[in-house]
């Protein structure tokens, strides 16, 4: 069954460059005499609404390094408690995209550039696929990533497991690898979004991951500089999202269309739900090797259904494909031919992999490729407790179980442990019998705690039902303004 779309909010039409909305006034002139930051933590701290100026005075102090850390933590939680409007939003995206260098491209690739980005999720590693996959379908992605947030992976984290890789990459290194590979996948530098950089790791620390606003102006922050045809944002919702309810998900969803419609952004949003996780693995290797299944044109079915379904729309949107379905089809194709692959071994090479590495992990079956990537310690299986069908394996516990064994962050900088990362020995739907092994934890300590194993096998629900297809993540799809007839 088709997901429903949702039209974004279009009562009033908003022109590229246009701040205004919704017959809002844009925001006040820039005072003459910029407010100190003592003042502006104060001002959003009791409420009221920041000026153009004021946000442009925050985002400064952020990037010439006169905001001390503390101020930076104080503004973000006084954000985070009590909001900003969408004139505000739009502001702080544009500040944050004006604080480093704008990516200019060949005017003749101008319909073909196109992104996705994911709000977060628990092995989600559909960026390492569809990346390369869009490129072997003759787009350009200059996809600028982030690291993981909470307990929340991210797909720069994951590359960087691979040995040699190389996140930093100068705008016209971006510029040769979409010439010559079609993708890149890089990280903010000092040149590029150095503000939204800084605020991203201090949010992962000060419990404001989950702020609207920031979410919004982070995401499209990084996108504006990109100079995109069209956006695609895959907005997670579930109990190991960072909006648990779809509702709420809608909510971010549709302050992403219509901020990217104020700055003149093409910008779609996919609700897609994270209970489970998505995939069989999680962790950073772990991941890697199951984004290379995919693109072998195997792997799990509910990766490979949201990579096709994302890549579908985003081909669409950027009028490289008559509607969602063809586009598609396109993408799965890449997958089962090998173009995607393909991509994906050049994008390694020329991002400082190690070009025979770079062959082996993509020709390589699945046991050669687990010995060329860090490999953790120890392993060690979980069995099933009962007889029973798969209902759900709660993804959070098992994040944070992880995220306590070295797979993720405590402290802005900290390092990862690449090769934690569990893989999920049974589906949802599936039939488990007791004793059965269902889960394997890959970890560097000597063995799991009695806390983290009881917390894991929490993580298991089963049900006297009969084995079922597990259902489609892909739940609901919010369309920009000017999105194409079907």
């Amino acid at each position: 069954m088709a997901a429903p779309v949702t039209p974004g909010h279009t009562s009033n039409p908003v022109a590229p460059g246009d701040l205004s909305w919704g017959g809002l006034q844009g925001p006040p002139d820039t005072p003459p005499e910029p407010k100190q930051l003592p003042e502006l933590i104060r001002l959003k701290r009791d409420g009221d609404r920041l000026s153009e100026g004021d946000i442009r005075g925050f985002v400064r102090a952020v990037v010439d390094g006169s905001a001390q850390g503390v101020q930076i933590g104080a503004m973000l939680m006084a954000i985070r408690l009590r909001g900003m409007d969408l004139e505000e939003t739009v502001a702080l995206t544009q500040a944050l995209a004006k604080s480093g260098e704008q990516l200019e491209w060949p005017e003749a690739w101008r319909q073909q550039l196109v992104d996705k980005h994911s709000t977060g999720g628990v092995g989600d590693k559909v960026s390492l696929v569809l990346a390369p996959a869009l490129a072997a379908c003759g787009c350009k992605v200059p996809m600028i990533s982030g690291r993981g947030l909470g307990h929340t992976g991210g797909t720069l984290d994951k590359l960087e497991s691979i040995p040699g890789f190389t996140v930093i990459q100068s705008p016209e290194q971006m510029q040769g690898l979409l010439e010559q590979v079609g993708c890149c996948i890089v990280g903010q530098s000092k040149k590029l979004v150095p503000a939204d950089g800084i605020l991203y790791e201090a949010r992962d620390v000060t419990a404001t991951v989950d702020s609207l606003p920031l979410i919004t102006a982070s995401i499209l922050s990084k996108k504006v500089v990109e100079s995109l045809s069209a956006l695609l944002v895959d907005v997670k919702f579930g109990a190991a999202a960072v909006f648990p309810s779809q509702a709420e998900a809608r909510e971010l969803a549709e302050a992403l269309v219509g901020v990217g419609a104020g700055l003149g952004l093409q910008v779609a949003a996919a609700l897609t739900a994270m209970d489970n996780p998505l995939g069989r693995s999680v962790g950073h290797t772990l991941e890697v090797e199951e984004a290379l299944l995919c693109m072998d044109g195997a792997g799990p079915p509910d990766l490979r259904d949201l990579v096709t379904r994302l890549g579908g729309t985003l081909l669409w949107l950027s009028r490289q494909a008559e509607d969602p379905a063809e586009g598609a089809a396109r993408v799965a194709a890449t997958l089962d031919d090998g173009s995607a692959r393909d991509r994906f071994e050049r994008m390694l090479a020329k991002q400082g992999v190690d070009p025979r590495l770079a062959r082996a992990l993509c020709s390589g079956t699945p046991a050669q490729r687990r010995q060329l990537l860090p490999r953790a310690r120890e392993r060690e299986e979980l069995l099933a407790p009962a007889d029973g069908t798969v209902e759900l394996v709660r993804a959070l516990p098992l994040a944070r179980v992880l995220h306590e064994l070295g797979a993720g962050r405590s402290r802005a900088g900290e390092p990862l442990r690449p090769a934690v990362g569990a893989e999920l020995l049974v589906g949802v739907g599936e039939k488990l019998r007791r004793g059965t092994p269902w889960l394997r934890v890959h970890l560097d300590a000597p063995a799991l705690s009695g806390p983290q194993r009881r917390a894991l096998q929490g993580a298991l629900v089963l049900s006297a039902r009969a084995p079922f297809a597990a259902p489609s993540p892909f739940a609901e799809l919010i369309l920009p303004p000017a999105a194409p007839q079907q």
